[in-house]
């Protein structure tokens, strides 16, 4: 049963990470083409804006595989000195506390998109709705906070450490 979600849950890793690697490519590309642009004196109208847009997305679609693949920062110093069951223990607590952390991101960001479609906020050049970039975020953050409480329940129940694999 465990192998299943965990099969559904890295597929929903990967597409997070493909929105995240979209956003890099798009930020890119737009930063390249504006600076060329403003080198030739026609800088691209509206890069800020979408610049800033697909920062969020570049980051919170990365958030889920760099979990996924244990790439967030780990000071392990003492590590060692401790009992196995006791740094499994550590371990099950920092997926929880950063899967509670994640869902209170998506609260927050979700009830500021309910702001943002009530004032009909958008970005300030293209006038993009910054609801659709909240509402994404949201979703990301979600995606990473289940994955983390994916992995408390898999060291808590099974003891396998998902992120010393390297399947995804």
């Amino acid at each position: 049963m465990l192998h299943h979600v965990r099969t559904w849950a890295d597929r929903l890793i990967s597409l997070s990470a493909t929105f995240g690697a979209l956003g890099l490519l798009v930020e890119v590309g737009t930063i390249l083409y504006d600076v060329t642009g403003r080198a030739l004196g026609h800088p691209l109208y509206g890069s800020q804006d979408v610049v800033t847009m697909t920062m969020v997305i570049l980051v919170f679609g990365g958030m889920a595989i760099c979990d996924r693949r244990g790439g967030h920062i780990a000071v392990d110093l003492l590590e060692r000195h401790f009992p196995a069951w006791w740094n499994r223990m550590v371990d099950i607590a920092a997926a929880l506390l950063g899967m509670v952390i994640f869902v209170a991101i998506a609260w927050a960001v979700n009830e500021s998109a309910k702001l943002s479609v009530m004032l009909n906020l958008s970005t300030n050049l293209l006038l993009l709705p910054k609801a659709w970039f909240q509402y994404l975020l949201s979703t990301l953050a979600l995606v990473t906070a289940a994955g983390m409480a994916l992995r408390a329940v898999e060291l808590a129940l099974t003891g396998r450490d998902i992120r010393k694999e390297t399947e995804i």
